[in-house]
């Protein structure tokens, strides 16, 4: 081969080198499309032998339940059976214990908006003074209904409610909690200003403080309670629940309680300013429930329907005095918190294109499924 190079012109050494690196590329390409072509057929057939082992599970069972035998009972279709238990769809429940001036009004009514088209119902918690607490004997009742009460799954439940721990109840099926939090400082000027304003949800209807016209600022300059720290303890015990401690203002032991929920027993939880995000996820994840809500929330009248009226935004000096206080501090760690999370799971659900988010294609499929027969 040297004495060949040292034999040909330069020119001929240069065109020879061409062909070889053109030839290497195509062999290169038409490996790497082998390499495509291989994963898809071991894609397609893990897909087949999948229906394969649903269709004998579906058939077990059918025979198992005596379904399609004389005597069985009338199909309902889906394989129910009249009188047997529910399947998994049609025995959810989404629990939304939605947090005050989060912009749960909002995210609600795209709730009721779908519930007749995706069949499904909804559910409002209304208790006595809106008391986040239950009482023993109104816990166990609140389980027993959402676990029982058949004739309402699937059911979307929502109420101003601390969390519940279904599992202390021996609840082996426990519901879906869902919800969204919010910037702690700016979800009290919200509530500052609603209780004496109102919203243009129901502009007639008389608020508790109605008539008293100082702002969120002159509240914070004057030391008033509406605008203390210690209103700024509400997202906390909510994720924490029914505990005594989840209620004791500055709590480290709750903080650290609503945190371990929101990671362990919320499917999702959102924040008030990225809801669209919210809403696209619930989307993708629970589309039995949710299916459309991201084009209802864009285009939809009731997305933004409610809004706190004569909210002025607090001043620096405001804000700068109310992050002074510990317990303002643990407000916004456990907000920041959240909104790590959900900036974590948006990122591995979604993409940005054109200023448009789109949802990621399923990126996992099954394969080497044996036994084969």
């Amino acid at each position: 081969m040297g004495l060949l190079r040292v034999m040909m012109p330069p020119k001929f050494q240069l065109l020879t080198l061409l062909a070889f690196a053109v030839a290497m590329f195509f062999l290169e390409n038409q490996i790497q499309k082998l390499e495509e072509s291989r994963g898809k057929l071991e894609r397609a057939i893990a897909r087949h032998e999948v229906r394969e082992i649903e269709q004998r599970h579906t058939q077990d069972g059918q025979r198992e339940r005596g379904e399609g035998l004389v005597g069985a009972g009338p199909v309902l279709g889906a394989g129910l059976v009249l009188g047997a238990g529910l399947p998994d769809a049609e025995d959810v429940v989404i629990i939304y214990n939605r947090v005050p001036k989060t912009a749960s009004t909002s995210f609600t009514n795209i709730a009721y908006d779908l519930c007749g088209k995706n069949h499904y119902h909804v559910l409002h918690i209304n208790t006595t003074k809106n008391n986040p607490v239950m009482s023993i004997q109104d816990q166990v009742r609140f389980v027993k209904n959402v676990t029982e009460w058949r004739e309402m799954k699937p059911a979307f439940y929502h109420g101003h409610v601390s969390f519940l721990d279904f599992t202390k109840f021996g609840v082996k099926k426990k519901p879906i909690y869902i919800n969204v939090v919010r910037d702690p400082i700016e979800r009290l000027v919200s509530y500052y200003y609603f209780l004496r304003f109102g919203d243009d949800y129901r502009p007639g209807l008389r608020r508790r403080k109605q008539g008293d016209k100082k702002t969120f600022d002159e509240c914070v300059s004057a030391g008033g309670s509406d605008c203390a720290p210690e209103k700024l303890w509400l997202q906390i015990p909510f994720f924490c629940g029914h505990y005594s401690e989840c209620w004791n203002v500055g709590s480290p032991w709750a903080l650290e309680q609503a945190k371990y929920n929101l990671v362990n027993e919320y499917l999702l939880v959102g924040v008030t300013e990225e809801l669209e995000d919210f809403v696209m996820m619930l989307e993708a994840a629970l589309p039995r429930f949710f299916r459309g809500a991201t084009d209802l929330y864009k285009t939809g009248k009731k997305s933004h329907l409610r809004r706190t009226t004569e909210k002025k935004p607090p001043t620096r000096e405001s804000t700068a005095k109310l992050q002074q206080s510990a317990i303002w501090k643990m407000e916004n760690e456990f907000y920041e918190f959240a909104l790590e999370q959900f900036q974590f799971v948006r990122a591995h659900a979604v993409r940005e294109k054109d200023g448009e988010l789109y949802l990621l294609a399923q990126n996992f499929f099954y394969e080497k499924i044996y036994p084969k027969n």
